[in-house]
């Protein structure tokens, strides 16, 4: 794929190469594509390649969106500063299906999506929103499609490894605009993500709603931080059939993770098929609604082993009695937790709500969780914040 111009229409020239802030590149100069950092929207069209230049500071003044066929870069150390948000022109970046992104930060240089108000505040903008082709069980058919809630873009279908990218030491912060109650941005959306794209080192702070969300699909999530959010930390339903190795996650409203299979139908297939390992969850300073982890809609299949969890949570797993997908899971033995370690609880801690007849599910060990049980593990040093 060639570099090549975008439309002049949309978006102003922008330097690819080593011109300081300065300088003013003109059309003709060869290094040169239509990406403008004082008013960074629009559509890269299908056939089309562009790479951002860490030297400028990027500001998000409505959706840019990565059609199928293009390729969009990040480098290390670029900032995208996302300005305020109207309702009919909410400022996101999504890559649709057969699309690319390749953000390429690195430990002690992290890509940054942030808000661009002098005082930011969860919600100020939508967030990063990918669309794969991998399967999902949201679909009247198998290997069938859905609209992604809060793009309205297309995502699903029967590439599980599908690729659409790299996604590397990025930190994404005051996220989740609300259309409405029920279509909410979150930090980072996956809709059907496939698992040809690289998810590692991912931080998601102050999101107004999830922190990050798996909507179906097979992408695995590496070395993932979510702080600070206003509905769960990490959320995967729809027949998400993937591994999330490495999470930390503190202070979070609702659930520390929920995982889900379906929302209108418990057994709904491809299941969800979910597995965990070293996890910490750590209370904060948020009031907690969801515990620590919540088993929803049918859960799914999990496997989940290093499991830490950590402070006041009125339960470890939550479970609801008429959720009867969901304990029929645990009771057939598709869902374990081995070993999972709780501390620090208050009194009247409750492991479990499951009242079902497996007594083996979940078994209660010592754990270091993500690396350093509720501390912030070695992992997050130099590319997160707040930790």
């Amino acid at each position: 794929m060639k570099k090549v111009f975008l439309s002049m229409l949309t978006l102003v020239t922008l330097a690819l190469t080593s011109c300081s802030s300065n300088d003013v590149p003109t059309e003709t100069d060869p290094n040169v594509v239509s990406l403008d950092p004082t008013n960074f929207k629009g559509t890269l069209e299908a056939g089309k390649e562009a790479t951002l230049d860490a030297s400028k500071v990027y500001y998000l003044t409505g959706a840019f969106i990565v059609k199928s066929g293009a390729k969009l870069t990040i480098p290390a150390g670029t900032v995208i500063k996302a300005t305020e948000n109207t309702d009919s022109t909410v400022r996101y970046i999504a890559v649709s299906q057969g699309g690319q992104i390749f953000i390429n930060g690195t430990a002690t240089n992290p890509v940054v999506m942030t808000s661009a108000k002098a005082t930011p505040a969860k919600s100020d903008w939508g967030g990063l929103v990918i669309c794969g082709k991998a399967p999902i069980n949201t679909s009247a058919t198998a290997g069938g499609t859905a609209s992604a809630e809060v793009s309205d873009l297309t995502y699903g279908g029967s590439d599980a490894t599908d690729n659409s990218g790299v996604i590397k030491y990025l930190r994404i912060e005051y996220t989740g605009y609300a259309y409405t109650s029920s279509k909410e941005f979150n930090g980072l959306s996956l809709f059907g993500v496939g698992s040809g794209t690289t998810l590692e080192y991912v931080h998601a702070n102050h999101n107004g709603d999830d922190g990050i969300e798996f909507f179906g699909g097979t992408v695995n999530g590496k070395y993932l931080v979510s702080t600070d959010s206003d509905d769960d930390s990490i959320d995967f339903a729809d027949g998400w059939a993937g591994t999330g190795e490495f999470w930390y996650i503190k202070n979070t409203a609702k659930a520390g993770i929920e995982g889900s299979n379906n929302g209108t139908n418990g057994y709904a297939t491809p299941m969800t098929n979910a597995t965990l390992k070293n996890i910490s969850i750590v209370m904060g300073t948020l009031p907690n609604s969801e515990d620590a982890i919540y088993l929803k809609e049918g859960a799914g299949k999990w496997t989940a082993s290093n499991v830490y969890i950590d402070g006041t949570f009125a339960k470890g797993l939550k479970i609801k009695s008429d959720d009867a997908a969901a304990n029929a899971n645990i009771t057939n033995g598709n869902i374990k937790f081995n070993p999972i370690q709780f501390a620090n609880t208050a009194t009247g801690f409750l492991p479990s709500e499951y009242t079902g007849t497996n007594t083996t599910y979940l078994t209660v060990g010592t754990n270091i969780g993500a690396g350093a049980g509720a501390a912030a593990p070695s992992w997050t040093t130099g590319w997160t914040a707040g930790l």
